[in-house]
């Protein structure tokens, strides 16, 4: 690996901290600018600043927790080989952590700091000789594009194209150089989100208007950029979408709004035939305010984070776990790895690696399925054992997590 591409997201790492350093030194030349005026340019910094109480989290499902960070980290992302897992703090500080470690007890990371610009940072790593990550270094900063702040950046999977949406209705997206590739009015009035599909297709938008907007980055056989075009919208809130999530394939969408609600969509249609997404269902959302969503890669596995808790949910809706108080304010950041085998949770100082019980519910319940519709002796013997061996891990992380004095969250 000469070099990878990670999603820092460094939108609130530049435009909240850099700028609230530069405010600190402003004000302590200029004595006569109030404090008011300061909070009121802030709000989300200075709100962490004022209060923030000490969370000793433990949970049944909970495998690890990710520990160095010195600031409440900001956002955190995977690797596209799903191998590594990297972390921003308001420290400038980022953190890149082995996947393999997750269960470990100490975690290696490496650190750099970010500069202060409202634009995108590309960093490569490189690696030494045993393979392992070696120096990480910043490779190239693209020019001031955004007005506003930019509030996501998203990386393909495929690494042809870099996408940067900020808090107006601008999307743009870049060729990995650094070049404009289109830029997009999004038309929400303001975003709120901005994604980049984990399968490397598409890229995704929702604001104040009560729908997701999806477009397809469109390249030629030979790999030259054609257009980005209007895929399909998610309709069907009544309010502004807080946030979304795809599935691997994006086959599956989730989507969470103001309205208290959260939906789930087959997303598997042929929208250059105008075929609109199919809604599957419709949950209720636990707490009031924000709401951060994840699904899982198979998409059989919702996750939501709102207040100081998580719920996650499986794919036909069904609460499966309610767990408070993981940290001291909403999680900044919540998501699977490629495996689907855990769930994270960025906040306060920390991220939490939580085992996906439902994933491996859901695994045994569709081998069990298979195997009433196996033809052959051979087939429905493999499927038991694979039923077998994903019992048999079920079964060890419960009991591992109960030895280890986790109790249920609630």
């Amino acid at each position: 690996m000469n070099s990878v591409l990670f999603n820092a997201k460094m939108n609130e790492l530049r435009a909240v901290t850099d700028d609230y350093n530069e405010q600190v030194e402003e004000e302590s030349k200029n004595s006569s600018k109030s404090e008011k005026q300061l909070a009121n340019k802030k709000p989300k910094l200075v709100a962490r600043v004022r209060s923030r109480e000490k969370i000793v989290f433990t949970h049944k499902w909970l495998a690890g927790t990710l520990k160095g960070h010195s600031s409440p980290i900001l956002d955190m992302d995977f690797s596209p080989n799903g191998k590594y897992v990297i972390t921003v703090a308001e420290d400038r500080s980022l953190m890149l952590w082995s996947t393999k470690e997750f269960e470990q007890k100490e975690h290696k990371a490496f650190i750099v700091s970010l500069g202060n610009a409202n634009t995108v940072r590309v960093f490569r790593i490189g690696k030494k000789e045993d393979g392992s990550p070696g120096n990480i270094t910043g490779a190239l900063d693209f020019p001031q594009k955004h007005k506003a702040q930019i509030i996501n950046i998203g990386i393909a999977s495929s690494g042809k194209f870099i996408m940067s949406i900020s808090s107006d209705t601008t999307m743009i997206v870049w060729s990995i150089k650094g070049d404009v590739l289109s830029e997009i009015n999004t038309n929400h009035m303001n975003n709120s989100y901005g994604a980049v599909s984990p399968c490397g297709r598409f890229v995704a938008s929702s604001g104040f208007t009560p729908d997701v907007k999806v477009w397809e980055v469109c390249f030629t056989k030979s790999g030259e950029f054609h257009e980005v075009r209007r895929a399909f919208e998610l309709k069907g809130h009544a309010a502004g979408v807080h946030c979304f999530s795809f599935n691997h394939d994006s086959t599956r969408m989730a989507s969470a709004s103001k309205d208290g609600t959260w939906k789930y969509w087959d997303t598997n249609i042929r929208y250059d035939m105008n075929q609109d997404p199919y809604l599957l269902f419709t949950g209720s959302l636990k707490w009031s305010g924000p709401c951060i969503i994840s699904l899982s890669p198979d998409g059989r596995t919702v996750a939501m984070a709102q207040h100081l808790g998580i719920y996650v949910c499986n794919s036909s809706g069904q609460d499966e776990e309610v767990i408070e108080n993981v940290h001291s304010e909403i999680s900044s950041q919540l998501g699977f790895d490629n495996s689907g085998k855990y769930l994270l949770s960025a906040g306060d100082k920390q991220v939490h690696v939580l085992h996906n019980i439902t994933g491996y519910k859901a695994t045994i319940e569709e081998l069990v399925e298979l195997e009433k519709k196996a033809n052959g002796q051979a087939m429905k013997e493999r499927i038991r054992s694979q039923i077998t061996d994903a019992r048999n891990a079920l079964q060890r992380i419960l009991s591992d997590e109960e030895s280890n004095g986790h109790v249920k969250g609630k």
